[in-house]
């Protein structure tokens, strides 16, 4: 049997309702105040609702869009207003079959019916929409993973698609799920590699600080300086403030400080100043590299966040070796520890990159260039007291710093990466 909540009315004089629908063969399971309709429907499960209401005000409309948006069900209602702005606010709030001054219990049968066929009508219509919407939705994702995958591997979009298909089958997903992963991980990995820039460019401002106190020649600090705003800026766009705001925030705290610090003309006391800032720098960009880590594919953005902190730790070892030279006392010791680790973190690395994976024949051969370079620096650190060897160390950190970028951006785009 049909099963029918009842909408008890408002108004006295209404059709008994219940009694001409159990004769009718609908078995009514209970009656309700529309302020508890929704909570009664999901409770008792009717098939169909039945109300009369000889004047609807804005009370039963609330309470029947309520019930269309949470708990949708067959409305049949009775009435008496032929208003038709009223009559497309019943439609609106979810009535199949409103029916004006055309009560008998004779009717109930197939207007019951005909609010059933009118509901089933709608679902089905709900779904074939949220299907074409889903298969739209699915189709940017594809087309969205290609692009990724074009410019990232140079390949056509048949190949594209090819790699999207395999990594389908071979993961039992849709393509469309396959897509959203390669997006989701692209945005890691990019995400990943601009904090570890900040990471590397707190230690290269130092670097070219103290440089510039020694009068060699090198990169002037505004484009490292623009490289860390535009960074800033870039992460904060593309990652959840939510997530990530409160440790984007500690990397710009004492950035803004040290950004200040760099306009000054440098000397020892400066130059310490600058040291301690770009540690706090250092740290909190850690940091943010360290969650985005654990929010994305661990194993292979530790491979990105190696190479990536491989950057640093080049202008770090660069930068304290030159401190080492330019500061007197504790502050020179320091450096001339922190030399020594940034050497033993690098070549630990060094080995752990050339052991990974994720490798390719172009990551091997960079790697192999930089066990070259990584050498030519360790000679250029040796000279530092001789003439030209302040010079010899800022070429020879700076050749690394571009091949490790280079490394870091192959990692970030190897299939590996992408597809997972």
């Amino acid at each position: 049997m049909i099963s029918c909540l009842v909408l008890s009315p408002e108004t006295a004089g209404a059709p008994p309702l219940a009694a001409d629908l159990e004769a009718a063969g609908i078995h009514v399971i209970g009656a309700v105040q529309r302020g508890k309709l929704v909570q009664e429907v999901a409770r008792l499960g009717p098939d169909v609702v039945v109300c009369h209401e000889p004047s609807p005000d804005d009370g039963l409309f609330d309470a029947l869009s309520l019930l269309a948006a949470t708990t949708p069900r067959p409305v049949l209602l009775f009435t008496g207003d032929s208003d038709a702005e009223r009559i497309a606010r019943a439609l609106d709030a979810g009535v199949h079959a409103y029916v004006v001054n055309g009560y008998g219990a004779q009717r109930l049968r197939p207007l019951i019916h005909l609010a059933q066929a009118r509901f089933a009508r709608e679902a089905r219509r709900s779904a074939e929409l949220a299907d074409v919407s889903h298969r739209f939705e699915e189709r940017k994702l594809v087309d969205r993973a290609k692009g990724i995958l074009m410019r990232a591997r140079q390949v056509s979009e048949e190949e594209a698609f090819r790699v999207l298909r395999a990594a389908s089958m071979h993961s039992n997903q849709r393509v469309g799920q396959v897509s959203q992963h390669v997006i989701a991980a692209a945005g890691f990995a990019e995400a990943v590699n601009r904090a570890g820039q900040l990471r590397m460019l707190s230690q290269r401002l130092v670097k070219l600080f103290a440089l510039q106190a020694l009068s060699v020649p090198s990169m002037p600090l505004a484009e490292s300086a623009a490289r860390v705003d535009a960074n800033l800026a870039s992460l904060g766009k593309s990652l959840s403030n939510a997530t990530y705001g409160d440790l984007i925030e500690a990397v710009a705290a004492p950035w803004t400080a040290l950004k200040a610090l760099l306009a000054a003309p440098p000397d020892a006391a400066r130059l310490a100043e600058a040291d301690k800032l770009a540690e706090r720098m250092l740290l909190q960009a850690d940091r943010l590299v360290a969650n985005l880590e654990a929010g994305g594919n661990g194993a292979t953005l530790q491979v990105i966040n190696t190479a990536g902190r491989q950057r640093m730790l080049s202008q770090r070892f660069a930068g304290q070796a030159l401190l080492t030279v330019l500061l007197k006392g504790d502050a020179a010791r320091r450096a001339a520890d922190e030399t020594q680790q940034a050497r033993a973190a690098f070549e630990r690395a060094l080995e752990f990159l050339n052991n990974a994976p994720l490798t390719t024949r172009e990551i091997r051969e960079s790697l192999e260039e930089a066990g070259r370079s990584w050498t030519a620096l360790m000679q250029a650190s040796t000279r530092l007291g001789g003439s030209g060897g302040a010079s010899a160390l800022a070429e020879s950190s700076e050749a690394l710093l571009t091949l490790f970028e280079q490394l870091t951006e192959r990692y970030e785009r190897s299939m590996q990466v992408l597809v997972g």
